[in-house]
């Protein structure tokens, strides 16, 4: 190794020796990413220093541009903040747990405690258009459930004062009360962002549902007709809730909430459906030589008066040597009906005033074997479309696995699963699929895709997040969640609620599938990784700070250790990762390099070296693995600036198309 470093160094590094690029610790840049697609499409707006010429940008889309002063909109008090809140590039990270974890070796699941907001920023570069489904529940916006900064404003900061991890400068959280002059404005401020991030997560074909109630539905519909388009809207599901028992008030008794449903891609959604209920499979209740292949059938109208009139769907049907007209139209084509006779799929009977009914044939399997599904309403109530569940069935969900009442009002799990069950019919294949829910509660979400998992072959992932809101031993409805966070010995906040009933799910999953599980279930050992919220482990040099000697001093003598004390090997692995672009989820192996310790992430995609002393055996010994990406502390080079250029060339020579310091 002497000799090497010796024939290195005959010549000394010039002031342009080749460096790395520093890592950016920073979340994804989203304003540049656009600004940069708009250039792509729009070269003729790019003026010097790849800034945006408006007025070219004008000139080359001519009349589409609505320059108006009254064009139809949306807008409120404190929306111009919402942007520069979605464009402040958050400089936080995730941190790992995997003692308050279960199965952390094996699960691709994850329970994420922190902001929402920080949190959605920093799963932008890793889980950008990866995610097939989103469910949120956020607050109502009922006026004591709704938790934000007095000052209008988010931050990494905020977050850390409102947990206690930092020193508290009297900002506080609270109720946003119907008496505060901006009530409605306030909460559409705390959801547009998220949602505004949420969408870039989204797949092409993917989905988001939103639950919500007659407070904010038409808020909330004008925030997703601006973000996702009027276009990729779905539906807009009635939810009985309740049977109307309680307190009579002098109007109406509410028993409905809302599921609103927007797509990312509309046109990606080929049709919907969902299995059918038992009610419905009773309609199957006939035979006929089909049986052995396509099960029993049952018998629907082939005439339609519910249609608008379309001419070629009216014809005569020729049976028993009459011709049989329909009161208006049939449903299916002259062509289909040919069909459908040809094949006995048709069933005729005389009704009593003479006249003949023509009814379709509609059997439980189709011609592959496969059930036939049914097409949802957008009423969940009732035997034919869904009975249930209501509210209290959420309770029922928890009482179940808790011995004391530690949640109020959580989502039943049959809700999720009802969510789950429906098929969206792509017209394209994305693989796996990952189920988001950063509204996570009492963790829902995660029990239904536990049990969607133990029960049927598809495979899905989800991930959550949840704020650590406080408990309170002495508010009634929150004693009994702080006094089981304390008997656990665990901080007293939702987030452990969270966990907890998530750790409790997978036991009694476990349990309930062990005699019924299904032979083309998925066998996966169910659990999920915490990672918390935090502030970067790495102290970034910024470029405006301070300029006079003694401030300067201090602060430069802060950045000989840029690596935060409190900070191990896997918290600066993790935000490697995350800031890299990596799932938190990528397989990691440990190997041994020329003596030093490296991470090998994604089988070999990514090289990520902690060591504090590098040499050029090891620099050589990665290079020579062939890694698409190196990572290395720059303090690992201790200043040596051959061995950094030197590092650069090795990697270059092997291909690698990206060595950065951090």
């Amino acid at each position: 190794m002497a000799t090497d470093m010796t024939k290195q160094a005959d010549t000394k590094p010039s002031t342009d020796a080749p460096a790395p690029e520093r890592l950016d610790l920073r979340s994804h840049d989203i304003a540049t990413d656009k600004m940069a697609e708009l250039l792509r499409i729009f070269p003729e707006a790019r003026t010097e220093g790849a800034k945006i010429d408006f007025d070219r940008l004008r000139l080359a889309l001519g009349e589409t541009i609505d320059t108006g002063k009254e064009r139809f909109g949306l807008t409120w008090p404190g929306k111009a903040d919402c942007f520069k809140t979605i464009q402040q590039p958050s400089m936080g990270t995730l941190r790992p747990r995997p003692e308050e974890s279960v199965n952390w070796d094996t699960t691709e699941n994850m329970i994420i405690e922190g902001d929402n907001l920080e949190v959605l920023k920093l799963l932008q570069k890793s889980y950008l258009g990866k995610v097939k489904m989103i469910y949120i529940d956020p607050p109502y916006n009922t006026g004591n459930d709704f938790i934000y900064p007095d000052t209008y404003s988010e931050s990494l900061d905020t977050y850390l004062e409102y947990t206690g991890q930092v020193d508290s400068e009297g900002r506080k959280f609270g109720t946003n009360t119907d008496a505060d002059g901006r009530f409605h404005s306030r909460w559409m401020s705390m959801m547009y962002p998220r949602l505004y991030l949420a969408l870039n997560l989204l797949r092409d074909d993917g989905v988001i549902f939103i639950s919500i109630d007659d407070g904010e539905i038409q808020n909330l519909l004008h925030i997703c007709d601006e973000l996702f388009g009027p276009e990729n809207f779905v539906a807009t599901v009635v939810l009985k809730n309740k049977a109307g028992a309680g307190a009579k008030p002098k109007g109406f008794i509410p028993v409905h909430e809302y599921v609103v449903c927007y797509a990312r891609r509309r046109e990606t959604i080929a049709g919907i459906s969902l299995p059918m209920s038992a009610e419905q499979r009773k309609m199957y209740n006939k035979r006929d030589e089909h049986f052995d292949t396509r099960g029993p059938y049952g018998t629907w109208a082939l005439a339609t008066t519910s249609m608008g009139d379309r001419p070629n769907l009216r014809f005569p049907i020729r049976y028993n040597g009459e011709d049989i007209w329909p009161e208006k139209q049939w449903l299916w084509s002259k062509e289909r009906v040919a069909e459908a006779l040809e094949r006995n799929e048709l069933v005729f009977n005389r009704k009593r005033d003479g006249l003949w009914s023509v009814r379709f044939k509609r059997y439980l399997r189709d011609d592959t074997g496969e059930t036939n599904s049914a097409t949802p309403t957008t009423v969940w109530d009732g035997p034919y479309t869904w009975d249930g569940p209501y509210t209290h069935e959420g309770t029922k969900d928890l009482d179940a696995l808790f011995d004391t009442r530690v949640f109020s009002f959580p989502k039943p799990v049959a809700l999720l699963r009802r969510i789950l069950d429906l098929t969206f019919h792509s017209t394209q294949d994305l693989g796996e699929e990952i189920i988001v829910d950063f509204f996570a509660g009492s963790g829902t979400t995660a029990h239904a895709v536990l049990q969607a998992n133990a029960e049927g072959s598809l495979r899905r992932k989800f991930i959550l997040v949840q704020l650590p809101e406080p408990l309170s031993l002495d508010n009634q409805e929150q004693a009994a969640g702080a006094k089981l966070c304390q008997t656990l010995n665990r901080p007293m906040n939702i987030a452990e609620l969270t966990k907890e009933r998530v750790r409790r799910a997978i036991s009694a999953v476990q349990a309930e599938s062990e005699d019924t599980l299904r032979s083309d279930a998925v066998d996966d050992p169910q659990g999920f990784r915490v990672f918390k919220l935090d502030r970067s482990g790495f102290r970034p040099w910024q470029a405006d700070g301070p300029t006079d000697g003694e401030s300067l001093g201090e602060y430069m003598f802060e950045h000989v250790e840029h690596i935060l004390a409190d900070r191990s090997a896997d918290d600066l692995l993790y935000e490697i990762l995350l800031k890299s672009g990596f799932p938190l989820t990528t397989p990691v192996e440990t190997l041994e390099l020329a003596g030093k310790s490296v991470n090998s992430v994604a089988g070999g995609a990514l090289l990520v070296c902690l060591d504090r002393e590098l040499t050029l055996d090891v620099i050589r010994a990665m290079a020579n693995l062939k890694p698409e990406r190196v990572v290395c502390l720059d303090s690992g080079f201790a200043g040596n600036d051959q061995l950094k250029a030197n590092a650069v060339l090795e990697f270059r020579d092997r291909g690698v198309t990206s060595f950065r310091t951090v």
